[in-house]
């Protein structure tokens, strides 16, 4: 039983099985078939896109072609065109070649014939001088020798004559000339001479304005002393105090810092300190503008702000007793009369005049000589080298190289000439006194010098970081030595070597 229904099942399945067989393949061939007609369809519609766009690229290939074989045939015009330009300007530089050819034979033949010509003038002018020195006796050298001879003979007799005659006429003429430029750029020119002298007399109310100032135990008196470099001198001259010095300047700023004290009547050692250092600045500031007033008076422009210092501290130094701006600026109007008379560089002329003795106010370099010293200031702030100089060489003391050299040499004998002008003893004092304080400078650790009681005492105010109390005695000494081995003075001289140590603090 169990086999037979496992046939039947095989059965019912095998037929199950032939059935959708059948139904799959009918179903199959349906779909091939439809999917057969539409490849062919596609297949067409392929087939006429590709010969459309096959159409349409032969026709853009066409218009390429066509372009090209135009721009082709463009180009082939313009070829032609420049074979015939080419052709031509062949012709043209052919004819001109053959112009050239022509000329160049031309010129050949005239340089044959000239030669021809020149052999035969020199055949003539040789047998001319075989003529002429069988006529003479003499060859053609000794006739030309004798020739230069004679021009040479009367050519040096006429110029020794020329030159006899402008030097009787110069001699004639120049000194009575040169004496008149003189003496009419001095007439234009005329300025008082000043003469100054080392002290300065401060007026004071009475008695006790002086006492105020001593101060107790002369604290006052050595406090102004140490502060300006100026002896103070307090006897029993009524109503006045003589102030000592042979800088101007440190005269002046005690002078004013005595002034302002008195007004104020604050007088101790820190108050002088003070008024003293504001002073200073103040005659600072006025040698500056002083300066200035002198340039602009002068019409001078464009020089530097050190010159123009220097020159407003000549007001304050003397050159042999001759106040040194006024001697400066009467040297620059002599300079400038001169040039005019002259028919030089006014302009020139009146700035190397003022500037002649600007190494008499520069502390750079003592040792060298003013002129030199002014020169080398001239150089490093600029001065044109004519100028420059005309200033260092004012005392002969290098070459003179321009024209204005002696010109501002002559107006500085001129101004220093006039009657009254200078005092040689003034000059040589203060130089005195002006060595004393280089040499004690020079030393190393040294802050301050001051000579005073005319050169009787030195002092000497070293940093007390930079010296020992021991180093300060031998510094004394050394000083002492070189001054009696370098210096010519009178009687004897002092010196005092002075360290101090400040400590200053402030109660809040």
């Amino acid at each position: 039983m169990i086999i037979v229904n496992t046939l039947v099942a095989i059965v019912a399945l095998l037929i199950g099985a032939g059935i959708c067989y059948c139904i799959f393949r009918f179903t199959a061939n349906g779909i091939l078939r439809k999917a057969e007609e539409d490849a062919e369809v596609i297949k067409k519609n392929k087939i006429i896109e590709a010969k459309e766009k096959f159409i349409a690229l032969k026709l853009e290939h066409e218009n390429h072609v066509r372009q090209a074989e135009q721009k082709l045939h463009q180009q082939e015009q313009r070829v032609q065109q420049r074979d015939q330009q080419l052709n031509q300007k062949q012709s043209e530089v052919q004819r001109a070649q053959n112009e050239l050819n022509t000329q160049r034979q031309n010129l050949e033949n005239q340089q044959k014939a000239l030669e021809r010509k020149n052999q035969e003038i020199d055949r003539l002018h040789r047998a001319a001088e075989q003529q002429l020195e069988q006529i003479s006796g003499l060859s053609a050298e000794e006739a030309k020798k004798q020739l230069v001879d004679a021009l040479k003979d009367e050519a040096r007799t006429a110029a020794m004559a020329f030159i006899n005659e402008t030097m009787d006429e110069a001699r004639l003429t120049a000194n009575k000339e040169a004496k008149k430029i003189i003496i009419q750029s001095i007439q234009r020119i005329a300025s008082e001479a000043t003469v100054e002298n080392a002290v300065t007399v401060f007026h004071i109310d009475n008695d006790e304005v002086k006492g105020r100032i001593i101060g107790r135990e002369g604290r006052n008196i050595r406090a102004l002393e140490a502060a300006t470099g100026v002896e103070i001198v307090v006897d029993d001259t009524p109503e006045a105090i003589t102030l000592s010095a042979f800088d101007p300047v440190r005269r002046e700023i005690a002078r004013l810092a005595l002034h302002q004290l008195v007004q104020d009547g604050r007088i101790h050692p820190a108050r002088i300190e003070e008024v003293v250092a504001k002073v200073t600045k103040q005659v600072e500031e006025e040698i500056i503008e002083t300066g200035k007033r002198t340039t602009i008076d002068l019409g001078i422009h464009g020089m530097h702000p050190e010159l123009v210092r220097l020159i407003g501290k000549m007001k304050y130094r003397s050159s042999y007793g001759q106040n040194l701006l006024m001697h400066a600026r009467e040297t620059a109007n002599l300079c400038a009369a001169m040039a005019a008379e002259l028919g030089l560089n006014v302009k020139k002329a009146r700035r190397a005049g003022l500037l002649h003795d600007i190494g008499k106010v520069s502390d750079e370099d003592m040792e060298m000589p003013h002129a030199q010293l002014g020169m080398k200031l001239c150089e490093k702030y600029g001065e044109k080298p004519d100028i420059c100089n005309a200033v260092g060489a004012h005392h002969e003391e290098c070459e003179m190289e321009s024209i204005i050299a002696p010109i501002v040499l002559a107006c500085d004998a001129i101004s220093g000439a006039r009657p009254g002008a200078r005092r040689e003893i003034v000059e040589a004092y203060v130089k005195r006194l002006n060595d004393l304080e280089n040499i004690a400078m020079s030393y190393p650790g040294v802050t301050k010098t001051y000579a005073l009681q005319a050169g009787r005492e030195l002092r000497v105010i070293v940093g007390a970081d930079k010296l020992s109390d021991k180093e300060t005695e031998l510094l004394s000494f050394d000083i002492a030595k070189r001054i009696q081995d370098e210096m010519t003075y009178p009687g004897q001289i002092r010196i005092t070597v002075i360290r101090e140590t400040r400590a200053v603090s402030y109660a809040k």
